[in-house]
């Protein structure tokens, strides 16, 4: 029962992050670089925010770590833009064959991912570690729902990060101020409300978190220049052939 449900939790927090891995980003070094390097990154803001949160006297309080956190984390997304942008034409000489070379959001998708994976990983790999055993029907006599609920968060939350990057490096590269607002306002929103957790809030956070998923993920197919119309095109062309 416990491989079971530690395999669930697994594959339910990282299958959708490993499917876009293997389709978009395993077959291309370029991308495979980016990805480590956008990881490291997300590691030394976890570094710092961590330095913050002894030497400020309300470390004791939670929510002001989380916003530390948060506000750490944006500074080296802002970071790695700027090495991003410093490489790029090294990488489009480099990658002459690559998505890198010809799509301006490449870059910042594959960063994201590797944010978000990261991420993802620090936030769930003790709870894994509980579900392995020896038994977990509620960590330490909590609800039993709280491994799957944490396991669907960070997958969302892994999105987030994609939808994130994306919306931020254009909000750069255009000087678009509210994209960036609202990056890291609905950051903030995500990170302060998991708190709510604590009171078995799951219903409420979970439709929270999905909501600014689903809007973040449709403002940022937006801003790549995606268009639903061509989806459908697609959509029912491939059943016509099939």
């Amino acid at each position: 029962m416990t491989f079971l449900e530690f395999t669930g939790c697994a594959f339910t927090a990282f299958g959708p992050a490993l499917s876009m891995f293997f389709i978009t980003i395993m077959n291309d070094p370029v991308r495979v670089i980016i990805l480590i390097a956008s990881s490291f990154f997300w590691l030394l803001s976890l570094l710092l925010s961590s330095i913050l949160w002894f030497l400020f006297p309300l470390k004791h309080q939670v929510w002001f770590g989380v916003l530390i956190s948060v506000l750490v984390q944006e500074l080296f997304r802002y970071f790695l833009y700027l090495l991003l942008r410093k490489a790029e034409r090294g990488l489009k000489r480099f990658a002459t064959h690559s998505l890198v070379s010809n799509n301006k959001h490449m870059l910042s998708y594959v960063s994201g991912l590797g944010f978000g994976i990261m991420s993802g990983l620090f936030s769930l790999i003790n709870i894994l570690a509980e579900v392995g055993g020896p038994g977990t029907m509620g960590l330490r006599g909590g609800n039993s729902a709280f491994c799957v609920v944490s396991s669907v968060f960070t997958a969302l939350t892994i999105f987030l990060h994609v939808f994130w990057e994306v919306l931020f490096f254009h909000g750069l590269n255009t000087d678009n101020k509210n994209l960036i607002f609202y990056v890291i306002g609905s950051h903030l929103t995500v990170s302060e409300i998991t708190l709510l957790n604590q009171y078995n809030y799951y219903t409420l956070t979970l439709f929270v978190v999905f909501s600014i998923t689903l809007g973040s993920g449709l403002y940022a197919f937006k801003t790549a220049g995606g268009i639903l119309p061509g989806i459908s095109k697609n959509v029912n062309r491939n059943t016509a052939d099939n």
